[in-house]
């Protein structure tokens, strides 16, 4: 790689040090090896020593490096050809030669690569697809970005090595895009973290925490910063990181920078999470009335505040307008809303209500005085039946695509982590495990009830202002 005008940084020498240590019978130690960091560190830069090398040098006979996209794919075909150019020159159109080997560039569309004349040896690059890679027989195959890797392309890929002597898999990224996509990479992770697979090399760079618990996170601490970019004072500057974290969001600058994974999906919960994903629209609004949903998590250390309405295409509209550790917050931000948004009701359970009452009264925040004919602003407290009906219309709506969500981390956590839990003839929310907080979810289900039991009891004056975004 100096050779061809590019040289290494420590750590991506190190990293190479590693996939390409052998065992003593000269099969790879690693048969699958993951180098997880930052954006712009370099990971390209391991991937294209190792594709070179594994084509000048180690004999093996087709190189497939796949990736996302195909203008992500073009981008590695052109780093590789400029660095064969590097190592040796242009002698004709498409050909270059290294030493005594010359090789044809092949640009044609969707066959981008090298093939050396002497060996006929290759080096493919593809965009990935459910079926891309079928009919090929790797010994190297390169999952570059494997954030946006699936089973399903995996197993398209992962056969062409079967009858290979000696092959292996390399993944490079930065981490998932959220809890539903990446499956792999969180396989990977897991196997990892679990030990005992000697087969699997892995170096993740990224922060400890969780994307959807931020505010347990420093974003702003520079060592952090240093830890998980390990091309800083390299390629990668301070300014730039910091004129990053300023022009970011928090998600963002956190899982691209900082390399903070989204929580794992592990499904298994009473709403489809692929179904609530395909529901996510980012530019939803609701118009009209809303409604509120409050709730607590059961140790008290979060709660969550959410709106529910229509929009112009009678779509229903929900998304979490608050969502905080702690609960000493929450009365006064559920007054602030009630004035802001005028709404038909303010929902919430039994048992959020309970540990509640005596605040919200003190701020006039109470049940109506007359049932049949609540005022705006007024609560809306489930008993156990209205709670089972609330949690199966949520699960409806999303069965039947009738309801849209703006794809916030702390709802679809509380989504991919809630079951529901029979008591007699009543369902209600519960966790699929202790570390998983629904009450995003919950407030969301208290919300869209409060609404649809309210809107037509209540007239409206005047229209409602527009939600907080």
């Amino acid at each position: 790689m100096r050779r061809a005008g590019q040289v290494m940084d420590s750590w991506q020498s190190d990293a190479l040090d590693l996939l390409m240590s052998v065992k003593p019978d000269g099969k790879w130690a690693c048969r699958e090896y993951g180098e997880i960091v930052a954006r712009q560190n370099g990971k390209g830069g391991i991937l294209e020593a190792r594709a070179l090398t594994g084509f000048l040098v180690l004999g093996e006979r087709l190189v497939m490096w796949s990736a996302h996209e195909v203008k992500t794919a073009l981008e590695a075909f052109r780093r590789c050809q400029d660095l064969l150019i590097g190592l040796g020159e242009e002698i004709g159109p498409n050909l270059i030669q290294v030493g005594e080997t010359v090789i044809k560039v092949n640009n044609s569309s969707g066959a981008e690569g090298f093939e050396r004349l002497d060996t006929r040896q290759r080096i493919r690059f593809i965009a990935r697809s459910k079926g891309s890679g079928r009919g090929f027989s790797g010994d190297l195959v390169i999952i570059d970005e494997t954030f946006a890797y699936t089973h399903v392309m995996h197993d398209a890929l992962l056969p062409t090595m079967n009858a290979r002597p000696n092959p292996q898999i390399i993944y490079t990224s930065s981490p998932p895009l959220d809890s539903f996509s990446g499956e792999p990479m969180f396989d990977l992770r897991e196997r990892a973290e679990a030990g005992g697979d000697d087969a699997l090399g892995w170096r993740d760079w990224g922060l400890e925490g969780l994307l959807d618990e931020l505010d347990r996170v420093d974003l702003d601490n520079q060592e952090s910063w240093a830890a998980t970019n390990p091309a800083l004072g390299m390629r990668v500057s301070l300014e730039t990181l910091a004129f990053n974290r300023r022009s970011m969001s928090d998600v963002g600058f956190a899982r691209e920078i900082l390399g903070i994974w989204p929580r794992q999906n592990k499904g298994g919960g009473a709403i489809d999470v692929k179904q609530w994903d395909d529901l996510t629209d980012k530019d939803s609004r609701r118009q009209g009335d809303v409604a509120i949903g409050v709730d607590i998590a059961p140790l008290r250390d979060y709660a969550a505040i959410a709106v529910y309405g229509l929009r112009g295409d009678e779509l229903g509209h929900t998304q979490l307008l608050d969502y905080r550790p702690g609960v000493g917050w929450l009365v006064d931000r559920i007054v602030e809303l009630r004035d802001t948004l005028d709404p038909v009701a303010i929902g919430m359970g039994r048992g959020t209500y309970a540990s509640l009452v005596t605040d919200l009264e003190k701020v006039g925040v109470t049940v109506p005085e007359n049932p049949e004919e609540p005022l705006r602003g007024e609560l809306a407290v489930t008993n156990g039946v209205e709670m089972a009906a609330a949690c199966g219309q949520i699960i409806d709506a999303v069965k039947q695509g009738t309801i849209r969500h703006l794809g916030e981390n702390p709802l679809d956590a509380a989504v991919s982590g809630a079951k529901t839990r029979q008591t007699g003839d009543t369902i209600a929310w519960h966790r699929l495990d202790t570390s998983t907080d629904i009450s995003p979810l919950v407030s969301v289900t208290m919300a869209r009830w409060s609404y649809t039991t309210r809107v037509d009891l209540v007239t409206a004056d005047y229209d409602v202002l527009d939600s907080v975004y």
